[in-house]
Parts: C-alpha cells; sequence; structure tokens
C-alpha cells in the first residue's frame, strides 16, 4: 500500500563541552559524555514522554571500550530511558552523527518512527584514530588505493597538491579567522546555551565542571601559524594550526515528524530538506563536500544562491577552500561557519556532524531572513555528506 512520506524537523540538539584528548576529559567516559547529552535533551523538552521515544542512535568511529558495546542501546538505558526504547551504533568516521541524523529521519518519513534521539561520541584521548584497526592488506598490495588515503593528514596535502593555488598561507589566513568568529560568537552568547556543563574529575586536582569548550586559541595569529611544523610532509602545507584537533566529547540531537512535534508541543527548529552521501577518492578525501553537496543541491530542486547559510567541518583548512574556489564563494563570504568552526572548537569525529546542525539551528533563528541552510562535511576513507535545511523561522522574501 502506498505510503505518504512524512515532514521531518529539528527539534533540539545539545553538546558536551569539547575537550583536547587527554585534557579536561581524561578520567571521564566517553558513554557517560552523550548520556549527560541525552537527558540534558529530556530536560529541554519536558513535554516528551520519555516512551515516546522509538529509537536511539549514537554514532562512534572506535567502537570499542567505553563507546562500544551498541552505544546507542546502552546509553538509552544508562541515561534512564525506559528499558522498551532501543538503540544501535553508527559508524561512518566523521559523518557517524550525521549518518545517524539521516537514517532515523528517513525512518520517520517513512513512517516506522515518529521520535528519535540521533548523536555521537569521540573519545579520542581514551581511543587515538586508528586503535585496533587492522587493514585488509590488499587495499595497498592491489593498489586500490594509495598509502596516504589511510592517513587524513596526508591527504590533505594531497588535497593541496591537487589544487596549487590553495597555498598555506591561504589556510593559515583561513583558520585564524575561524578561531576569530568562535571567539565572536562566544562573546554574544551564541555557543552556551547549546553546551551541556560536564562534570570532571582528575586524580591530582579533584572534581571539575567544564562549561567552555578546550581547544579554542582566540588570540592564534597568521605569524604564529606560518612559524608550526608540518608533520605530514617535509615542507608541507598542513599544520596543527590550520587543522582541526584531537577532541574528545559527544552530541545528540532530538527529531520528530512535524506533526508530531506539534502534537505534543514541540517547537522545531529546522525542517529536513534533503541528504546526501558520497564517494570520492580516498587519497583527497577532502574533496568530499563537493560532490556530496552538488548531488543535494540537485535533489532539493535548489542553487547555492538559495543557501543562506553554510556549516561546513573544517577537519582541514584546505578542504574548505577547495569546496569555496569550486562553488565561488570567497573565504570570508559571511554564510560560511559565521560562529566559526572545528579548527577552533574541535572535531571529535563522529560527533560534529550534529555540532553542526545545531550550529545552524541557532543561527537559524537569529536569521528569520534565510530560508536554507547546509551541513556538510568530508569522511574518511574518501567520502562526503551534505543535508539541506530549511528555516521555520523564515519571514519570506523582502
Amino acid at each position: 500500500m502506498p505510503r505518504e512520506l512524512r515532514d521531518v524537523v529539528f527539534v533540539d540538539g545539545v553538546r558536551t563541552p569539547f575537550g583536547k584528548a587527554g585534557g579536561m576529559y581524561a578520567e571521564t567516559r566517553a558513554d557517560d559524555l552523550v548520556i549527560k547529552c541525552i537527558r540534558e535533551l529530556l530536560r529541554r523538552n519536558a513535554s516528551l514522554p520519555a516512551e515516546r521515544i522509538d529509537d536511539v542512535a549514537i554514532a562512534a568511529t572506535t567502537q570499542t571500550g567505553d563507546q562500544g558495546l551498541t552505544i546507542g542501546r546502552t546509553a538509552a538505558l544508562l541515561a534512564g530511558l525506559p528499558k522498551t526504547v532501543p538503540g544501535f551504533a553508527v559508524d561512518r568516521m566523521c559523518a557517524g552523527a550525521m549518518t545517524a541524523v539521516t537514517t532515523t529521519a528517513s525512518g520517520i518519513a517513512f513512517g516506522a518512527y515518529d521520535v528519535v534521539i540521533a548523536g555521537g561520541v569521540e573519545h579520542m584521548g581514551h581511543h587515538p584514530m586508528g586503535e585496533g584497526v587492522d587493514p585488509n592488506p590488499r587495499i595497498i598490495s592491489e593498489k586500490l588505493v594509495d598509502p596516504s588515503a589511510l592517513v587524513m593528514g596526508q591527504t590533505a596535502e594531497n588535497l593541496h597538491d591537487r589544487f596549487p593555488g590553495i597555498t598555506k598561507e591561504r589556510a593559515d589566513a583561513y583558520a585564524a579567522a575561524s578561531q576569530r568568529k568562535l571567539a565572536k560568537a562566544y562573546a554574544d552568547n551564541a555557543i552556551q546555551p547549546d553546551l551541556v556543563p560536564i562534570a570532571t574529575r582528575s586524580t591530582e586536582e579533584g572534581w571539575g565542571l567544564a562549561t567552555v569548550d578546550e581547544p579554542p586559541r582566540p588570540d592564534t595569529t597568521v605569524e604564529a601559524l606560518a612559524q608550526l611544523r608540518t608533520p605530514f610532509r617535509p615542507h608541507g602545507r598542513v599544520t596543527a594550526g590550520n587543522s582541526a584537533g584531537l577532541n574528545d566529547g559527544a552530541t545528540a540531537c532530538l527529531l520528530a515528524s512535524e506533526e508530531v512535534a506539534k502534537e505534543l508541543g514541540l517547537t522545531p527548529k529546522m525542517r529536513l530538506v534533503a541528504y546526501s552521501f558520497v564517494g570520492v577518492e580516498p587519497e583527497v578525501m577532502g574533496e568530499g563536500p563537493i560532490p556530496a553537496t552538488e548531488k543535494v543541491l540537485a535533489q532539493a530542486g535548489l542553487t547555492m544562491d538559495d543557501i543562506g547559510l553554510i556549516e561546513i567541518n573544517e577537519a582541514f583548512a584546505v578542504q574548505v577552500l577547495a569546496f569555496c574556489d569550486h562553488f565561488g564563494l570567497r573565504e570570508d563570504d559571511p554564510r560560511l561557519n559565521p560562529y566559526g568552526g572545528a579548527i577552533a572548537v574541535g572535531h571529535p569525529l563522529a560527533s560534529s556532524g550534529v555540532r553542526l546542525m545545531l550550529q545552524l539551528a541557532r543561527e537559524f533563528e537569529d536569521r528569520p531572513d534565510v530560508r536554507y541552510g547546509l551541513t556538510t562535511l568530508c569522511v574518511g576513507i574518501g567520502m562526503g555528506g551534505s543535508v539541506v535545511w530549511e528555516n521555520p523561522h523564515w519571514q519570506g522574501a523582502a
């Protein structure tokens, strides 16, 4: 029997303050980070009965230890959700949380779910990227990919090679601007409303409370960035300053069908329009957002001119600049990451897709003149993901 697809809305999203790997969360469990996010979503949306949640999808790139054991299910139980609420785990590396959102959103549109929680967690201090992996030797021996495809920093250097006009100087200038934009967003109280305070523990220093992000360096200058070493290639262009760091953190969001949100008294912050994932050459995985965005814009019947806000994950400055050059955007385009990005705030791998979404949702509230926004990121092993959202606060053309 034919089904009519339902509209899906992003009701709310939260995240922990992001930490440096081995920093303020060194003695905090990964699952406890995401549990706090789930509890905060329930606290902030008190009209939602917990038993109405149909599933919990939580992403992690390294699914072992304190972020393993089907973390969507265990986090749901530990957060106090009814035992009748199921859960599952997702892995699409950096696009994990984005995939958790799009997968469960598809279930809502289809009618399998009414309300879901989706998010991601990565504790890179406990689980460094690549921990425990055993790549099939055929990947290299049969030359399916170049060995550099397995080292993200080397893929960024490869992207510089492919686009020689993206110089180290441009990358450093973009990185410094990201730090400035995040500092301004903090000064304007644009970041803090969606942060969940996290109790921290240190054997040496005792208990603490994480209320702000640990990675930002607001005093960063282009001159200081120019002095940093290039660890992936002698005389290269990728540095710790023009890349996202190694980070710990978690995110979670609440999705619902539009009619159920109205029934439960939940106020949508965004409406899902379309999403797309694509594969690209693993050696230049940073190109992923380009074809993913081309595809999703075509699905939505839109062009980049229709997109009023862009949240792109800053895994490396070069991949953002490649995206800008392809779509004819200036790197200081006011639509682009107005609150700064991962170079400043951090990139706890699988959690970052929802971080992009909750920033876009916050920006939508401040910009009723903007109808459509984009969240997009590159993904390890050669992929890209993009989602187009509609602003429910849009007031129509001026």
